[in-house]
């Protein structure tokens, strides 16, 4: 393979806005992995931590708690051949993780065309999808403002469907489990494999709610952690002491709250640094219901230590505010204080109403392409792209396809994650 052709492959997956990142690591990863599907579970998006991208045959019934048992299978760096589950059927699957230092990872499961992939195109998917991951996690623990506060919107309203559907169904769950134990019923066998599989269904449905709460959040030491680490070259590297003070605490911290709050500590010791401060200490402390992120340092010149522009646009989204106590010639404490809960759920944009394969059409749609044309991009039937065109319209409350790509554009599609 040539490398330059590689390098630019390469060049062009990491240019990708967020709902264009899967289609072309698929395309890029086909050269020498052909694939009929592939199925991704980020723990860095919030708002899509799952996305799909191929046979609607097999996309269309990807599950979450299919995703979390691959998940568990895989060893980062490598590519795992396994028997598994996927959109309900069991299927030889090439399942690939990563463990980047910063971010949660990823994992992404192909559904091979061939019965025994090459060894080296194993180990090219790999890589390729370690260094993808990476990049991706790096975007996502600093995404903008915009996105943020999308996301804030759309995890809310997803969380709260969620919370809806498990209790309807262990309501449901449970009612059947209370007749299949009734002493008045026969068939002793028939009602056990019964009361088994619902018991087994009721365990599948609370893992699939605590899966969903690990992608929403982090405990606040391992977030601290992670802001530890993530600074240590610079702790290591230059004439400077630099103290962390961690939460100490475990309770856990929306997903946005944590990369805004490592965001700002970043930012804030940066800054103390270029004024020329010797010693710095960030910490984070939880005051009931808010975040304290503090960065205290002893430069003298106290008449800069204000919030970079950028980082007030950081918390601002999350009803944020500063504390600032500056003194001459003793330094200056910053504070981010952060509220732990929204107290007024964002209003979802336009395009937070559009699920993945929508915002994929949608994108098509924008570059001026016709429903033909999306089909083969996309591997999907020209009937499938006319029918989630007509769905574009609807959620969009707009009439015709110029109109859906004006509002696209206006509304910066790349920018969803």
């Amino acid at each position: 393979m040539d490398p330059l052709h590689v390098l630019s492959q390469v060049e062009y997956m990491l240019a990708a806005p967020r709902p264009e990142l899967l289609p072309r690591f698929s395309a890029t990863a086909a050269a020498v992995l052909p694939h009929r599907a592939a199925a991704m579970e980020t723990g860095d998006c919030s708002r899509l931590p799952i996305k799909v991208h191929g046979d609607p045959e097999i996309t269309g019934a990807v599950t979450s708690a299919e995703l979390r048992r691959l998940a568990a299978l895989g060893v980062p760096g490598q590519a795992v051949v396994a028997e598994e589950t996927l959109g309900g059927k069991r299927r030889k699957l090439v399942v690939l993780t990563s463990a980047p230092v910063i971010g949660k990872g990823a994992m992404i499961a192909l559904v091979p065309a061939e019965d025994e992939p090459a060894e080296s195109a194993l180990a090219f998917a790999a890589k390729l999808w370690d260094i993808v991951s990476v990049n991706a996690a790096q975007r996502a623990t600093d995404p903008e403002p915009a996105v943020l506060e999308s996301n804030i919107a759309a995890a809310t309203a997803r969380a709260r469907a969620i919370t809806d559907l498990g209790q309807t169904h262990a309501t449901t769950l449970t009612s059947l489990l209370a007749v299949l134990r009734s002493r008045r019923l026969g068939d002793a066998a028939a009602r056990q494999t019964a009361t088994d599989l619902a018991a087994a269904a009721l365990v599948e449905l609370r893992s699939i709610a605590d899966r969903d709460q690990e992608l929403s959040v982090e405990p606040a030491s391992e977030a601290f952690g992670t802001l530890v680490t993530q600074l240590d070259p610079l702790k290591r590297h230059n004439d400077v002491t630099v103290d962390f003070a961690g939460p100490d605490d475990e309770r856990p911290l929306p997903q946005d709250i944590a990369h805004t709050a490592r965001t700002v500590s970043r930012g804030l010791v940066l800054a103390a640094l270029e004024r020329g401060s010797t010693r710095v200490r960030a910490s984070w402390r939880i005051d009931g219901q808010r975040l304290l992120v503090t960065v205290r340092d002893d430069g003298p010149d106290v008449a800069r230590a204000v919030p970079a522009t950028g980082l007030t646009e950081r918390i601002t989204p999350l009803g944020g505010r500063w504390e600032v106590d500056a003194v001459p010639d003793w330094g200056a404490t910053i504070t981010a204080v952060l509220p732990l809960g929204v107290r007024e759920t964002p209003e979802l944009r336009p395009l937070d109403r559009l699920n993945p394969r929508e915002l994929e059409v949608l994108s098509g749609i924008a570059r001026g392409k016709r429903n033909r044309q999306i089909a083969d991009e996309l591997a999907l039937t020209e009937h499938t792209v006319k029918f989630h065109v007509r769905k574009i319209l609807g959620k969009l409350e707009v009439t015709s396809r110029g109109e859906a790509a004006v509002l696209a554009r206006e509304l910066r599609l790349e920018a969803v994650s």
